[in-house]
Order: C-alpha cells, then sequence, then structure tokens
C-alpha cells in the first residue's frame, strides 16, 4: 500500500531525483537561514518552489493533500484581498498582498517533505539559531558600535536626537567600530547627500536618516565631530540580524522545537531503561542477560547524547530570548515551555523545564533592567506608553471600518489625521488587533478558526506518535505544539504575524504537520 507521502519519499526517475535533490537543497538553504535572514531564507525557498513547480509539471501532480486548514487559509487569504482592493488606500494595500501569499509555504512544505527531512530540517533550523544566539552573546562582551561622549559645536549629527551615552554602531548601513571609521564613512557620502545612522540609545537600536553633509564637513578632521569613548555593552541581542524583535520571536519557537526534541528522546530513554530493569530481573541465563545488559548500555549512553544535545540547545536559545530583553517574548516562551511541560513531561522533567523557565525569565528581568529605559520592569516606560495608545486608538477605530478594515499599510498615510500620536508609525502591537484593523473582523475570525484548527492537528500529530519509536517525529510534533501556544501568546501583544520570517516558520511548521499526519495515517 502506497502511504500518502510515497511520492514525497521516492521521485521517480532521474529527473525526479534531481528535483528532490534541489527541493531538499533550498529547504536546507532555509531552515540555515531561517533565523537570520529573511532574504537568505527566500533564496533557499526560492529552489524548493522551483522544484516544486518543475516536478508538478513533470508528473501533473502537485502532491498537495485536502485538509481542514484549507477552507479558513483560503477565505483569510480571499478577505485580505478583497479588503487590499476596497482600501482607503489601495495603492499601498495591493502591493502587500505578495507578502500576504507567503502561505503557500504551507502547500509547497507538505507536498516536497517527508518526516525524516522535516526532522533534519528542524534539527538544522536548531543549530543554526544556537549558533547565532552564541555570536550575540560573543559581541556583547566584544562591544558594538562607538559611545558618544561628545560632540563639537559644527557636528552635523547634532540634526538628530544624537545624545551623551548614545552609540553609533553603523553608518549607511556599514558596522564602524571607531571614530575613524565613522568620519570616514561620511566622507564617503556626496556632498550634499545624506547619511543614515544607526544608533543605540538606552539599549533600543534607532535609524536616523536624512543627516545633510556637505562640502565643508567632509572636508573637516573630523566630519563627525564624535568625542568617542569605545564600544557599548548595553544593548539587546540580535544574532546576525539587526531585528531584536524578530530574533526573539524566532528564537522561542525554535526553542520549543528543541525541547520537544530533547522530552521525547528523554521519555524513551526513560522507558527503555526500565525495560531493561525488567528483563533483567526476570531471565535467569546469566551470559545472555551480560550480553543484553552491555547492549542496553550502549544504546543507552547513545539515548543520553540525544537527549543532552536538544536540551543544551534548549537552554542556549532560552538565554538568548532572555538577551534579546524583549518582556513580552520571554512570557509567550514560559507559555510554549508550560504547554510541553503539561503535555509530555513527567516528574523530574517538569522540574527541569520549571528550573529553566525560572532562570531565564530571572536572567530577562535583569537584561531588561540593564538595557531598556527605567521603568520597562513595571511597564511604565514611554515605549510601553506609547505602544498601549497605538493599540487601544487602533481598537477603536476597528469599528469605523469593521467589515473589511482600513487596509493594510494605509495608516502610513494618515497617521495623524485618525489620531494616531507623533511621528513614528507604529503597528498595533497586536495581531488580532492589526488584522482586524487592516482586514476587517471577518479576517480575523478566518485567522482564529485557521489558528485553531492548526493547534487541534499539532496536537493530534503529537498524540499519534507519542507511543511511536520515532523520537524525531514526535519531538518535533510535541515541539510544534509548544511553538504554536508561544507563538499565539506572543500575538496577543505582537503583530509577529506580519513579520515575514516567523509568517514563514508558521506556514512551514502548519506544512510539517499535515506530512506528520498524513504519514502515521498511512
Amino acid at each position: 500500500m502506497r502511504t500518502p507521502t510515497d511520492e514525497n519519499a521516492r521521485p521517480a526517475g532521474r529527473f525526479g531525483s534531481a528535483t528532490g535533490a534541489l527541493a531538499l537543497a533550498g529547504f536546507v538553504a532555509y531552515a540555515l537561514a531561517a533565523p537570520h535572514s529573511i532574504a537568505g531564507s527566500w533564496m533557499g525557498l526560492s529552489a524548493a518552489i522551483l522544484a516544486w513547480l518543475v516536478r508538478a509539471a513533470s508528473t501533473r501532480r502537485t502532491g498537495v493533500r485536502r485538509t481542514a486548514l484549507d477552507l479558513p487559509l483560503w477565505l483569510f487569504f480571499a478577505w485580505t484581498a478583497l479588503s487590499s482592493f476596497l482600501s482607503a488606500e489601495p495603492r499601498l494595500s495591493v502591493p502587500k498582498l505578495v507578502n500576504a501569499a507567503t502561505f503557500l509555504t504551507f502547500y509547497f512544505t507538505q507536498s516536497l517533505l517527508t518526516r525524516r527531512t522535516a526532522v533534519l530540517l528542524a534539527a538544522l533550523m536548531i543549530a543554526s539559531a544556537s549558533a547565532g544566539v552564541l555570536w550575540g552573546a560573543g559581541e556583547l562582551v566584544l562591544g558594538r558600535g562607538v559611545i558618544v561622549r561628545g560632540l563639537s559645536a559644527d557636528s552635523p549629527l547634532r540634526q538628530t536626537p544624537l545624545g551623551e551615552g548614545d552609540a553609533v554602531w553603523r553608518v549607511n548601513g556599514r558596522r564602524v567600530a571607531s571614530v575613524a571609521e565613522i568620519d570616514e564613512a561620511l566622507r564617503q557620502t556626496p556632498a550634499g547627500g545624506h547619511a543614515n545612522l544607526s544608533v543605540i540609545s538606552h539599549g533600543e537600536h534607532v535609524e536616523w536618516p536624512g543627516i545633510l553633509i556637505n562640502e565643508e564637513t567632509c572636508r573637516a578632521p573630523s566630519p563627525s565631530g564624535i568625542e568617542g569613548g569605545g564600544p557599548t555593552h548595553n544593548f539587546r541581542a540580535s544574532g546576525w540580524t539587526r531585528h531584536y524583535e524578530t530574533f526573539a520571536e524566532l528564537l522561542q519557537i525554535i526553542a520549543q522545537l528543541a525541547l520537544g526534541f530533547a522530552l521525547a528522546v528523554w521519555l524513551r530513554r526513560e522507558a527503555t531503561e526500565k525495560g531493561g530493569r525488567r528483563e533483567t530481573a526476570e531471565s535467569n541465563e546469566t551470559a545472555k542477560n551480560k550480553g543484553r545488559e552491555t547492549e542496553e548500555n550502549r544504546r543507552g549512553g547513545w539515548r543520553r547524547s540525544t537527549v543532552v544535545l536538544p536540551a543544551v540547545a534548549f537552554v542556549v536559545l532560552a538565554t538568548g530570548i532572555a538577551l534579546t530583553a524583549m518582556r513580552t517574548t520571554l512570557v509567550a516562551f514560559a507559555v510554549g515551555a508550560s504547554v510541553l511541560a503539561w503535555r509530555a513531561a513527567r516528574g523530574r522533567q517538569r522540574v527541569v523545564i520549571v528550573a529553566v523557565v525560572a532562570f531565564v525569565l530571572g536572567f530577562g528581568a535583569v537584561a531588561v533592567w540593564r538595557t531598556r529605559a527605567g521603568g520597562a520592569l513595571e511597564l511604565s516606560d514611554p515605549s510601553a506608553s506609547l505602544r498601549l495608545q497605538v493599540a487601544r486608538i487602533a481598537a477603536a477605530r476597528v469599528w469605523l471600518h469593521p467589515l473589511f478594515g482600513h487596509g493594510m499599510d494605509a495608516v502610513h498615510e494618515h497617521w495623524n489625521e485618525w489620531g494616531f500620536p507623533g511621528t513614528d508609525m507604529l503597528h498595533a502591537h497586536s495581531t488580532p488587533i492589526q488584522l482586524a484593523f487592516d482586514r476587517g473582523l471577518p479576517a480575523l475570525l478566518f485567522w482564529l478558526w485557521l489558528m485553531y484548527v492548526f493547534w487541534r492537528m499539532a496536537a493530534r500529530a503529537e498524540a499519534m506518535w507519542r507511543d511511536s519509536g520515532s523520537a524525531g517525529a514526535h519531538g518535533l510534533a510535541l515541539g510544534i505544539t509548544g511553538a504554536l501556544a508561544g507563538f499565539l501568546a506572543s500575538s496577543l501583544v505582537n503583530y509577529n504575524f506580519g513579520d515575514s520570517e516567523v509568517a514563514l516558520l508558521v506556514w512551514w511548521m502548519m506544512g510539517v504537520v499535515v506530512v506528520l499526519s498524513k504519514e502515521k495515517d498511512g
């Protein structure tokens, strides 16, 4: 009997093998780039899409399966498209449909992957994210940019809010580590042109564009006029990226995958040890027992190593979340890990998970206190106040356009007109509010329906693989349940679904759940 994944696992002929190899290479590139780079992620996925299209054209089969996810998914996208054409600013909203169409990742993932390749890709993703965390930790130790101790009277940087204690770490997108490098970057800016600064201010990364550079500035001994004081160590870790919000969201998801693998192997190791002890007590054949014990010890040692590796990765990734000083993501991480502990952990496993979560929350609190503005722990800092104000205004305006919303990105043309404060244009920092504001209440209901079905399928896949011999498949399904729980918890106070890197990973996990469910059924 052919299983539903036979087509994925064994493409026919040399041509089929070539497309299979291209698809796998593309997904490997995606797994390695996913925690760090949207450009690298899309390069890998583009190769996978090409393999999918070529295979579909040659076999006249897409490999896509019908699932309970299809109806809410397509209704959500259709309503998003309709709201874009009916937007207050269609010229801004309609191009955003390209980003909304990333849900197609769900379809070619389920078409091209098998259980084994999905487990492999998740392991590569965990390793890549762990490397990014270690890099970020090392950068915190070494420092970043140049601390401003003072500015000359004629410094062009006085056009910006740059103040004493801030640190300049990039000029025109290029990293700088000394005043000399800052000066050189400004000299390379054409006279009459504008320079862009990336600054760390009170632990936050801010971008200040449009600094006018004239000929007199270029000829000055020190164009920046900065009195430097060495690198800063007071910033939020972001790995190989500069977006600590995105990095934290991705780490939260990938950390749950690592915990899922660790728990799945740990449970099987304990079951094997109990079985081995029972067999030893019941057997009277000494020689045979010795041979069996030797084999069990060998297998037990292998299992210990497979527990340790994902467990260490989980701790590394969890620590990385703390280093980003993202308050909401820390709480979401605790929610996801608690779901995993509730579904699968027993006894001392729960104790270990609680201990790690408590450590991460405590360490994260220290990171927030050290790197962010005063009052950040109590949510009384200016950032929290502004975001709450924006969320309230967006929620109130939902009822002005409840069916189709205002349109994606339409607010950029009407920020103050629609009652939003200041000049910094933020999103609503809540996925449900943002979806309702941009696309209307029906779109929000379709999205909630989609997430509910996703959760049910993930939980069912985890239960199906729980008593199997495949720790990889069970660990991946288990990790996805925790990752989804953390993602949804974070979505209440973050617009994480609007982040392309995060959305791609969610669609990928959704496709993997279909693969795991159908392969087990088969």
